[in-house]
């Protein structure tokens, strides 16, 4: 019987086990790295804000070296797919890079000479038009002039008294342009250069990235990256410059019609300013509205030419331009407003005519790189969508 007993009482020998004690280690490992890196994003983020903000003075300060480089990168991307097709002719390399360059030098001197011999002709009468366009306010004003005494009245009850203005004399158009016309000659010289050489370049470019290999094929990944660059904003360059052609043939056609001097450099403006989003077609529809005024006898008539132009950009922009383009090219038009402040802020018309292919270049890296996922890292999301703090299932 004891024996029984002292059987029953005895407990089974071996190793005592806690409840999945094993798993825990790993856990606060991970919620570590995740602490970790959610702290090396926030520093990464604080440094890309800070690069943002410190840019634009960068760059502007060294316009004369950033600028020409910046505009021979996007000249470089629009101008390789013509050097490789004129290549693919039997061209060598050089000859194909020099005919490319000659082809958008003569294109943009013919898109020059279009707009600025008419407008010297046109500098003459354009003392003439302001004192239409004056005697047009001043008729508008003798209307409207009940709103004048009422101010007159106002003034008089207040006891405002007229101040003596000081007005201060500055350069004249002339010799601001006598001043910045070295500098603008150095810049599109190095810019022309440099994109000649970038574009010569490009072959022994692509042999050295297909040439290298490493572990996780970044050299390929590299050149895919910039081919998909290059097609991107080459394509919507040579598809935008189709259309925005298309509509400076239109609008000379209309200011032929309309009776405007000079409908040929209507047509190369609307055009040129087509290129600039937003803000080129209300430059445009000034200056019609200007010298329609400044042309016409009637107010209204004088309004028809910018009335008929806000028409034609009404339905350029808003069903043509997108059936074109597709989706592939829409843009956010917030960023594109941001970038257009951007870089005219920094580089003036020039930045203007560049944020957009910029904007594009910028994008399609993105689409490569990872979106950062800002909104949700401030509810404690990670910054990018890929989560690299993801384990092997437990089991």
């Amino acid at each position: 019987m004891s024996s029984g007993g002292d059987s029953k009482s005895a407990k089974p020998a071996g190793p005592i086990t806690g409840p999945a004690t094993g798993p825990a280690p790993r856990r606060r490992a991970t919620a570590l790295a995740e602490q970790e890196l959610r702290l090396i994003s926030a520093l990464v983020l604080l440094i890309a804000v800070g690069l943002f903000l410190a840019l634009p003075f960068v760059l502007s300060i060294g316009a004369v070296v950033f600028l020409p480089l910046v505009a021979a990168l996007i000249l470089t991307v629009l101008l390789s797919p013509l050097a490789d097709k004129l290549a693919s002719l039997g061209l060598p390399n050089f000859l194909a890079s020099l005919c490319a360059m000659l082809v958008f030098i003569g294109i943009l001197a013919l898109a020059l000479t279009a707009v600025l011999r008419p407008a010297v002709s046109l500098y003459d009468q354009v003392p003439a038009m302001i004192a239409r366009v004056g005697d047009h306010f001043s008729q508008l004003r003798s209307s409207l002039a009940w709103v004048t005494q009422l101010n007159e009245q106002i003034a008089a009850i207040v006891g405002e008294q007229k101040g003596r203005e000081v007005v201060l004399a500055g350069p004249s158009i002339l010799e601001q342009l006598a001043f910045a016309t070295p500098t603008v000659l150095l810049e599109v010289l190095l810019t022309l250069l440099l994109a000649f050489f970038m574009i010569e370049a490009r072959v022994r470019l692509r042999r050295r990235l297909s040439g290298q290999r490493s572990p996780v094929d970044a050299s390929l990944k590299a050149a895919r990256v910039m081919r998909d660059v290059q097609d991107r904003v080459a394509a919507y360059i040579l598809t935008v410059g189709v259309i925005n052609l298309g509509v400076g043939v239109i609008v000379a056609l209309g200011a032929w019609a309309m009776g405007l001097d000079a409908p040929v450099m209507w047509g190369g403006l609307a055009a040129l300013l087509n290129f600039i989003p937003y803000v080129g077609p209300l430059v445009m529809t000034a200056l019609l509205a200007l010298f329609g005024l400044g042309s016409a006898e009637v107010a209204l008539i004088g309004l028809l030419p910018a009335a008929a132009y806000l028409a034609l950009h009404t339905v350029e922009s808003n069903v043509l331009t997108p059936a074109v383009l597709g989706a592939r090219f829409t843009m956010n038009p917030v960023m594109i407003l941001l970038a257009l402040s951007y870089f005219t802020w920094i580089w003036g018309v020039t930045g203007a005519l560049l944020s957009v292919p910029i904007l594009l270049a910028l994008t399609a890296l993105v689409d490569h790189l990872g979106k950062p996922n800002l909104i949700g890292f401030l509810f404690g999301e990670p910054l990018f969508a890929a989560n690299v703090l993801e384990l092997s299932d437990l089991d």
